[in-house]
């Protein structure tokens, strides 16, 4: 990666790219952390960013301390996110959008726009919802982060609050735009990735806290062993997500001659690649907005003592249930996600109009099902991978005794895979401004 960078800025289009990035990068960060919503008591919102729960600092996370902050920034691009996540299930579901997406250039352009529509009002019903939090929520001696809570000045309030965090949400689609269009490309991935980044000095913070009570307090000092190995754990994990990111499985294609006028066509070999995590990181999204649910009703519960907080303090985040239920729900989601975005049948039909064949089966059905048995070992494979990596840094948190790092299996595989699609973007663009051609 350091290598592709240090070449990249030898080209100077590219370097003017790379500029305008971090350009768009800063504004971002500038957005998320600096600039407040008018409307709110300040001294609750810092008391908001050191006791944000489970929930929250999982959000906040993702949002690089925006949430906390109760920036204009705050919801940062997940409207955007969850737009896209709901259009891609739509477009699978529902017959007019799969022919829309089909026509090409056109018809992407047309799911692009229904997806911006569909960022605005997510960003306006999310921006009510935290206005709704930011005015309900009980900080230590505050009832509430919002200043006017009676009369017509709380109806402003409102309405300029739910406004501007709508407006953000609209803003940050645009810069990923921005990015895509005259940066390095990738836009969305990389303000994500940016504002994970932003949250890691927590987790270095986290580590040297205990690096020095080691060495205050003899009682602590098996932290001078445990520290070390968490560090190489993780290291370890990000290897393993980088390795498993290119792991793919090919299956051999044969295609028979054919002649067309005088010409041959065909007789080539190549083969159709199957990838160990072709899911991504959704199946881990979905399982962890589903297991985070009891856990966001028991923040709000007035008796968490009751029968029906003592429930739900079982799926407290880092429980034993909360991390077999997560376990289970992501190789479920990853089997429902492969199911509705792969279709044997269609790619086995696809191989007979084109005249190929798998060496040692037969065209039609068995194609379609030796590939559904494959896409279903492969599934299984990426499904415990990624269950693996999102409940292995709750393991390691709690048997080392360091409490939650803030790094889990969405922040690492989403981190990981954008730094490998932004060095292979990078690298093509260099190959197609280096490339001489064959007529030298």
């Amino acid at each position: 990666m350091l290598e592709t960078l240090r070449n990249a800025f030898a080209v100077p289009d590219l370097r003017k790219k790379i500029f305008y990035t971090l350009m768009i990068i800063a504004i971002f960060r500038i957005g998320s952390a600096a600039i407040p919503v008018p409307f709110l008591l300040q001294e609750a919102i810092r008391a908001l960013g050191q006791d944000s729960g489970t929930v929250s600092g999982y959000l906040d996370l993702f949002t690089g301390g925006g949430f906390s902050r109760a920036t204009i920034l705050a919801l940062s691009i997940s409207p955007y996110i969850t737009a896209s996540i709901v259009m891609q299930l739509l477009t699978i579901a529902i017959p007019s959008l799969e022919r829309m997406q089909k026509e090409g250039e056109s018809g992407r352009k047309k799911i692009g726009q229904i997806t911006r529509y569909a960022t605005v009002i997510l960003g306006l019903i999310e921006g009510t919802a935290y206005y709704l939090y930011l005015r309900n929520v009980t900080i230590g001696e505050y009832t509430t982060a919002v200043q006017y809570t009676t009369g017509f000045d709380s109806i402003f309030a409102a309405v300029v609050m739910v406004s501007v965090y709508t407006g953000g949400s609209a803003l940050m689609m645009w810069l990923g735009e921005q990015i895509n269009i005259k940066g390095i490309g990738n836009g969305i991935s990389i303000l994500l990735f940016a504002g994970i980044v932003a949250r890691f000095d927590s987790i270095l913070k986290v580590l040297a806290n205990f690096w020095n009570a080691a060495g205050t307090d003899t009682s602590y000092s098996y932290y001078y062993f445990v520290v070390p190995i968490v560090v190489l754990v993780l290291a370890a994990m990000v290897f393993g997500v980088v390795y498993m990111s290119d792991a793919e499985r090919r299956i051999p294609v044969q295609y028979a001659k054919r002649v067309v006028g005088r010409k041959m066509y065909g007789g080539q070999s190549s083969n159709i690649p199957i990838k160990v995590t072709m899911s991504g990181v959704m199946p881990i999204i979905f399982a962890s907005a589903l297991v985070s649910i009891p856990e966001t009703i028991y923040t709000y519960l007035s008796n968490k003592n009751g029968m029906l907080g003592k429930i739900l303090a079982v799926f407290s985040s880092g429980s034993a249930v909360y991390s077999i239920l997560l376990a289970i729900l992501i190789i479920a989601f990853s089997y429902f996600y492969i199911s509705i975005s792969y279709n044997p049948i269609e790619m086995a039909n696809n191989l007979r109009k084109n005249s190929g064949t798998i060496p040692g089966i037969r065209p039609g059905k068995p194609t379609s099902d030796y590939i559904t048995r494959i896409v279903s070992r492969i599934t299984l494979i990426g499904a415990l991978f990624l269950a693996v990596i999102a409940v292995f840094p709750t393991i390691i948190s709690t048997v080392a005794r360091v409490g939650n790092l803030g790094l889990g299996g969405t922040t690492l595989l989403i981190v990981v895979g954008v730094v490998l699609d932004t060095s292979r973007q990078l690298e093509s663009q260099m190959l197609m401004r280096h490339y001489k051609g064959f007529l030298e």
